[in-house]
């Protein structure tokens, strides 16, 4: 686990900045942030994984299974300030097994823990960025606010998620743009 907390928050600050002179914004690298694992064990499931740094990346590898009410296994990492205000999507650089994950954000206004916006990604053998506006993640209930307002954001999840399957995703890097 990487015990450097704040890194993503001040990393994700220097995009705005960029943005005002017309420059990509800078990503923060996947082993910079602090990882925490979860599976659906902690509701009864049985699904079965790890998250880890391995060569400086972050990968979530494990068994998915629907059986007994379960279906996800996740890697999360806190951002108590939120995300730089003006931001219209994350970018992420992945990597996997060819599987849809997702990635979950988490707000100041999802107080359940079964409350999270999901916006699904494809994965394939070579590294790819993909971006994810926050505009496409949708609420996972009907009666939480349709919009995320970025300035919100308190965590944010990389998700294996919803069917049986052999989980494999890496994270190189990931940014507010």
């Amino acid at each position: 686990m990487i015990t450097r907390r704040g890194v993503l928050v001040a990393a994700l600050l220097a995009p705005v900045a960029a943005r005002a002179q017309g420059a990509l914004p800078a990503m923060t690298p996947a082993a910079d942030l602090e990882w925490s694992y979860l599976a659906d064990t902690v509701m009864g499931g049985v699904s079965q994984g790890a998250a880890r740094i391995e060569g400086g990346v972050l990968r979530l590898t494990g068994t998915v299974s629907t059986a007994n009410r379960g279906g996800f296994i996740q890697a999360r990492t806190a951002l108590p300030a939120g995300l730089p205000e003006g931001t219209t999507a994350l970018r992420l650089r992945v990597r996997g097994n060819g599987e849809r994950y997702f990635v979950h954000l988490r707000t100041t206004r999802t107080r359940l823990p079964w409350q999270y916006y999901q916006q699904g990604f494809p994965t394939a053998a070579d590294w790819a960025e993909v971006d994810l506006p926050l505009a496409g993640f949708t609420a996972s209930g009907s009666l939480m606010a349709g919009a995320i307002r970025a300035e919100e954001v308190r965590s944010l999840g990389v998700v294996a998620y919803g069917r049986d399957h052999e989980a494999d995703v890496s994270v190189a890097a990931l940014g507010a743009v």
